[in-house]
């Protein structure tokens, strides 16, 4: 077999060739998270978005009634913040933790497609990192973790309570009256939080965010309360009962620890990226006698389009 070779300048020239390519790996390892939520890309820094409001209704015909209520905008705004890694590594030990101490592929596999592969398993780790802290994430322009680079839905969900703008009078929050999930409250908890949820947003295809601790409790407590009742067909309940098939219980591992529960649709949450401009990089320097470097910038952050009761409702645990 060949002996393979990994050169400062080929991993520099895959990372000039596939830069755009390179630059998608962080977000494609958000894996499952990015079925449920919103894409959106092209913003540097900030986007307003938002909601319009008021009220316009047709009535039986005449020719001199206007209507002269306003129509706003209530202005959310979609921050992505720019980050940067640099990372000191050695090429031949990356390319030894994906392919061992063989190749797998044998002599086919050529030079080009191991500076690829060892390009994207390093921008996948930084994919990971986001993945772990889209939730509990909190902006600190000191820092130098993932979970400080942005604000997690967690963080803006905690800062809008304080404010006021998620609150039960508000018909956008729900206490509840237990400290945690378990196989013997699930059912009743799922459909309690469903059901104190806005008319306008059950009637919407909903998306129910828990950890993976959650659904098991909550497909324990369903078996334990139907029993052999003929609808109770499967050991695996995806979506609320009662919901009719409206509310998907989405279990993630980066919401385990969470102090919330979000029913929202996935139109309302929000990820933010650039990908356009030049401003977001990818490359690898020399940086001594068998390490390099990998440079990578690129812009980041999540929102809520909207905390109206019509497309949230937070459900919080007691404390």
């Amino acid at each position: 077999m060949a002996k393979v070779t990994i050169t400062p300048e080929a991993l520099a020239k895959s990372a000039a060739s596939f830069r755009r390519e390179i630059l998608m790996m962080p977000v494609f390892s958000l894996g499952e998270f990015l079925k449920h939520v919103t894409v959106r890309t092209g913003i540097r820094y900030s986007e307003t978005v938002g909601e319009l409001t008021g009220d316009m209704q047709i009535g039986p015909y005449d020719q001199n009634r206007e209507d002269d209520e306003d129509v706003g905008i209530v202005a959310r705004t979609l921050y992505t913040y720019f980050g940067s890694v640099v990372k000191n590594f050695s090429p031949n030990s990356v390319y030894q933790s994906i392919y061992g101490s063989a190749l797998t592929k044998g002599e086919g596999l050529k030079t080009t497609d191991i500076t690829r592969t060892v390009l994207d398993f390093l921008s996948s780790k930084v994919g990971q990192n986001l993945y772990k802290s889209v939730w509990k994430a909190k902006r600190s322009d000191t820092g130098t973790k993932t979970i400080e680079l942005f604000n997690g839905f967690d963080t803006i969900t905690a800062d809008e309570i304080t404010a006021g703008n998620i609150a039960a009078g508000k018909g956008n929050f729900l206490q509840l009256d237990v400290t945690k999930i378990d196989a013997t409250n699930a059912v009743d908890i799922l459909k309690k939080i469903w059901r104190a949820a806005d008319d306008h947003l059950r009637d919407q295809q909903c998306k129910l965010f828990v950890p993976p601790s959650v659904l098991d409790a909550y497909n324990d407590d369903y078996k334990t309360v139907t029993g052999a009742i003929p609808y109770n067909l499967q050991y695996k309940q995806t979506f609320v009962e009662g919901s009719e098939n409206r509310c998907e219980i989405v279990a993630l591992a980066n919401k385990s620890g969470s102090d919330f529960i979000h029913l929202t649709t996935k139109n309302n949450m929000l990820v933010g990226l650039n990908q356009m401009g030049e401003d977001e990089t990818v490359a690898v320097e020399k940086h001594k006698a068998f390490v390099l470097q990998f440079i990578m910038t690129m812009f980041f952050g999540c929102q809520f389009e909207s905390i109206s009761p019509e497309r949230l409702l937070v459900a919080k645990y007691k404390a």
